[in-house]
């Protein structure tokens, strides 16, 4: 079969989970009155083992952590805004803070990350998420920006023991990466392309836009971080050290504890030299109707204001 070019990160993500349910049935999968092409296959081949709990995000994580107290290996699905902030105190209590006690591999499915949702307006845009996932302990993050980087999560998600976040575009994107094999998850962020001394490092969508800009400014360097906590920082801050200029491109709240953060922490405790320049969304609601790329325009994060950007820092 041919691979598809262009696939949703959802329909690969649950599809790949489903034939892991054929070998692993300690895996239960929890929705909340969200559905998908790929979540029907689920609940006809294994519904002793699939979950409708209705528009009910916050008994979604208490459901969960139930379920992983006694053994389970659980993948909750719904709209990102809402499983994330909805459902914060829940997942504060019920899984970030009883994973320090005992094990609790329940992984949250997160769709329509960033703009993703782009004509539901700011209460279905999820900017806050990266920030606020990242902020509890115990609690890992994932950020993909292909459906290849989102089949590799699962394995990685099946077998690590603790509560996790992954952000799902809403739409289908090209693939990134030639196969899940080359995602290195250890790691968490790759280099997909080579450059002087001007890097930008991106996460999600924002890699796609990262990647339009090099093609039209050659020269400039891309490193795609999928895992944004836990990061091999060590690794990461290697990795910045060859550069003179760092510019972070997000499609989330930017200042506010996301992947601009994650780069100014690693650029600190390293003492590099790099400057830093954070490409997101400034401190404000976005209430304009349009496209995602008028979305992106309108906040000065698409691939004209970056090449302006490097403009005005001589790159």
């Amino acid at each position: 079969m041919t691979v598809p070019k262009m696939m949703t990160m959802r329909d690969a993500f649950i599809g790949t989970l489903c034939d892991r349910m054929s070998e692993d049935s300690s895996i239960f999968f929890l929705a909340a009155d969200l559905g998908a092409p790929a979540l029907d296959r689920i609940r006809a081949e294994y519904p002793d083992r699939f979950i409708n709990v209705g528009i009910a995000e916050q008994n979604l994580i208490n459901v969960a952590s139930g379920l992983a107290l006694e053994g389970f290996k659980v993948y909750t699905y719904a709209i990102a805004p809402f499983i994330t902030m909805r459902a914060f105190e829940q997942v504060r209590v019920n899984l970030a803070i009883s994973s320090q006690i005992r094990p609790v591999n329940v992984t949250m499915l997160g769709l329509g990350g960033g703009v993703s949702y782009q004509v539901s307006g700011p209460t279905h845009h999820c900017l806050e998420d990266l920030a606020i996932m990242r902020l509890l302990p115990n609690m890992a993050v994932y950020c993909p920006a292909d459906w290849v980087t989102a089949t590799a999560l699962v394995d990685q998600t099946r077998n690590t023991n603790c509560p996790k976040y992954i952000r799902f575009d809403g739409k289908a994107l090209p693939a990134l990466y030639e196969n899940s094999a080359s995602v290195d998850m250890g790691k968490g962020f790759a280099k997909l392309a080579d450059g002087g001394k001007t890097c930008i490092v991106s996460t999600g969508f924002m890699t796609h836009r990262a990647m339009k800009v090099v093609q039209l400014r050659p020269g400039v360097a891309v490193i795609d971080v999928f895992c944004l906590k836990p990061c091999n920082e060590t690794a990461l801050a290697e990795e910045l050290s060859k550069y003179d200029c760092v510019i972070t491109m997000e499609e989330a709240f930017i200042n506010n504890g996301g992947l601009d953060s994650l780069i100014t922490k690693a650029v600190r405790e390293n003492s590099l030299k790099c400057s830093i320049h954070p490409v997101g969304v400034n401190d404000r609601y976005v209430f304009d109707l349009g496209s995602r790329d008028r979305l992106h325009e309108i906040n000065e994060m698409d691939e004209t204001a970056v090449l302006a950007l490097l403009d005005r820092l001589g790159r």
